[in-house]
């Protein structure tokens, strides 16, 4: 099924590198030769929380190699630039994406990019190989203090 915020195929842009994706378990092969993905994350490179009309974003100084990922099928290095959430209006759907057309009630996506090729996050948006998004599915359950501490803050970021 399609996402019922895409509901017109005709309204989905082409080619092959496009949102939303439905992950296929059945058509996953595993890759031995994949390094792990090594995650390296400071706390202190947040640097806020905007609200930009239709959802908000978490953004880090990525200035320097403070928080970065590296190794995974990633040739370089990418800087974290900024984390948002993608949910629906009810529990069922909000995930971005799906696995075996299976949505999720919310997914993170923390978006980094390829500082070793380019020089600003804007150049890198445009290329191939410029950006790198960890997609999360999140699922209902209990509470998590380190979310809860987001939400906490949401109050003060009501307007755009």
């Amino acid at each position: 099924p399609v996402h019922p915020l895409w509901q017109s195929p005709l309204t989905i842009p082409g080619g092959t590198r496009q949102s939303p994706i439905n992950i296929q378990w059945r058509d996953s092969v595993y890759d031995p030769f994949l390094k792990p993905l090594k995650i390296s994350y400071d706390p202190t490179t947040c640097l806020h929380i905007w609200n930009n009309g239709y959802s908000f974003l978490v953004e880090f100084d990525d200035s320097t190699d403070r928080s970065i990922i590296v190794g995974g099928p990633l040739e370089n290095q990418y800087r974290l630039k900024q984390f948002h959430f993608h949910w629906g209006a009810i529990n069922d759907w909000g995930s971005e994406h799906t696995v075996d057309s299976k949505f999720y009630p919310a997914e993170l996506h923390l978006v980094h990019w390829n500082a070793v090729e380019y020089p600003t996050f804007e150049e890198a948006v445009m290329e191939g190989n410029g950006l790198a998004v960890i997609g999360v599915f999140l699922k209902l359950g209990a509470r998590h203090e380190g979310l809860q501490t987001l939400v906490d803050a949401l109050p003060a970021v009501k307007h755009k």
